[in-house]
């Protein structure tokens, strides 16, 4: 959950978020050590009244800035394609569930389960009890087992969407009359939120996203109780 002048991610709750923070923080120290350097050289150059008479037309530093820059993208393209695989991979998902972006909410699809659908609302202000997160709160949560492999299919039924929940570092595209699909592991027991990241007209902002993790045995007897009701 995003706090007030929060600068950074929010905590990680999924391995694939877990591995996107520590990619951020491995290149941020190189964007970090590359500008100090830069930095120096503009300082020192300007500070000094002294020239050297082969800095400017020298061999081994041209070589030294044509393989250093080099190196440096390698060091950041090599985790960044292993990151980008991993978050495609999807392997025997233990369940399945279909976003679908509406104007202006979310319905889901529990497709292992022959009836469990439901439709997402946010919950209005003024019906918001003591606890609740204004403009985060959702009247049906999707709910998912933890350290399960869960795959969401996520498109729309009218205009662009897109089913992002930043903690569990999942972010897809719905697009009307297209399946894009989508996955991730949750870590840990919890409440997670997020939103609707595609302008998708005048209460884009109001269609909230929130999935609860829950132990496999209370998730079974939450699907019971729903399946009930339908």
């Amino acid at each position: 959950m995003a706090y007030p002048s929060q600068l950074g991610f929010q905590d990680a709750a999924s391995p694939v978020m877990e591995e996107l923070i520590h990619f951020h923080d491995h290149t941020l120290m190189i964007v970090f050590l590359i500008s100090s350097l830069v930095l120096y050289i503009i300082t020192a150059m300007v500070s000094t009244k002294l020239t050297n008479k082969y800095i400017l037309d020298s061999q081994e530093i041209e070589i030294v800035w044509t393989i250093l820059p080099a190196i440096i993208l390698i060091m950041i393209a090599l985790p960044s394609l292993r990151i980008l695989y991993l978050m495609d991979e999807i392997n025997d998902p233990h369940l399945t569930i279909k976003a679908m972006g509406h104007q202006w909410y979310w319905s889901y699809e529990y497709t292992d389960y022959e009836d469990l659908t439901f439709d997402s609302y946010m919950i209005q202000t003024q019906d918001l009890t003591p606890g609740q997160y204004r403009l985060l709160e959702t009247d049906h949560r999707m709910v998912v087992p933890m350290e399960s492999p869960i795959r969401v299919l996520v498109s729309a039924e009218d205009v662009l969407h897109s089913w992002a929940v930043p903690a569990l570092g999942v972010k897809m595209d719905a697009v009307p009359g297209r399946l894009n699909q989508t996955a991730f592991i949750v870590s840990r027991p919890g409440v997670y939120y997020g939103q609707c990241s595609e302008i998708c007209g005048a209460n884009h902002s109001f269609m909230p996203i929130v999935v609860e993790a829950v132990p496999l045995e209370h998730f079974e007897t939450w699907s019971s109780l729903m399946l009930e009701e339908a």
